[in-house]
């Protein structure tokens, strides 16, 4: 069952749950931490008795060209390993967009490439971007890049422009 946590409502426990199964699922050292490099707003999750799958959902605003935009990022998405292959992410995935159409945002923004993102109407977005880059969880340097696993899906009848610079004003997702 789709549980929406607020971050100050998130448990001890189900902070220890999400940080494990953040370690299953990625090489990248979480530092035992239930989020990459900062706290979402909020966190879906997939609840058998424990949490067994993860989605974290950040609500900002950025800069796409001269316009400030409301979006939802997504990102910390996983899976517990004995879960897998039962369409939970999808299912966090389908109410992470009812949850950004709900909240006003624009768009929802994530990074990945996995076939879930495109089922989902994520699509690829080819903008060059600047953010702030962060190791460790701690602030690096400001970078201009492109990435390939930028995908974008709109939730109104906004269409994103693939040619504007975009300016995250801070971290990635």
């Amino acid at each position: 069952m789709i549980e929406v946590i607020a971050e100050p409502n998130l448990t001890p426990e189900d902070e220890a749950q999400i940080a494990e199964i953040l370690r299953q699922s990625f090489p990248t050292d979480f530092g035992g931490r239930s989020f990459y490099q900062q706290r979402p707003h909020m966190r879906l999750v997939w609840r058998e008795n424990r949490v067994l799958a993860h989605m974290s959902l950040f609500l900002r605003a950025i800069r796409v060209g001269d316009r400030m935009v409301d979006v939802i990022g997504i990102g910390d998405v996983a899976t517990a390993p004995e879960a897998r292959r039962r369409g939970l992410a999808g299912a966090l995935l389908t109410d992470a967009v009812r949850t950004a159409q709900a909240s006003g945002a624009r768009f929802a923004i994530l990074f990945g490439d996995r076939t879930l993102y495109d089922r989902a109407g994520f699509v690829p977005a080819a903008n060059r971007f600047r953010y702030v880059r962060m190791v460790g969880a701690r602030t690096g340097e400001v970078v201009e890049d492109s990435s390939r696993f930028l995908r974008v899906r709109p939730l109104t009848a906004d269409r994103w422009p693939d040619e504007a610079f975009v300016d995250f004003v801070g971290h990635l997702f």
